[in-house]
């Protein structure tokens, strides 16, 4: 079984199993032992679990004394700075100073209290 980290994606080939619920990723240090690295982890149920037996836990992305849990292989979905990238220059693309020569934008902040 090839684990990945379920927030990098970094290969967690090295790790013993059954993962403890101490264990963090060597990579970017988040928790493993959590909802979201588990096999029975579910974002589209209530409760987010396959499993009727465990305990609620609030946080999914925090470890968890779960005696459910069951590492996953297909954790890591990946794209999270490529999305947030694109979203970035989004954002800068729709607040960048291009436009700021349009007939509708004051020149400076004085020109919008002119008396």
């Amino acid at each position: 079984m090839s684990l990945q980290c379920w927030k990098c994606g970094a290969s967690l080939a090295g790790m013993l199993l059954p993962l403890s619920r101490r264990e963090t990723c060597s990579s970017c240090r988040a928790d493993l032992h959590v909802c979201k690295q588990c096999r029975h982890f579910d974002a589209h149920r209530a409760g987010q679990c396959r499993e009727l037996a465990a305990d609620r836990v609030a946080d999914k992305t925090r470890s968890n004394d779960c005696g459910w849990f069951v590492p996953r292989p297909e954790a890591y979905k990946g794209g999270g700075a490529a999305i947030a990238q694109a979203s970035r220059s989004a954002l800068d693309a729709l607040f960048s100073k291009q436009d700021a020569g349009t007939s509708d934008t004051p020149a400076s902040v004085d020109d919008l209290f002119k008396k």
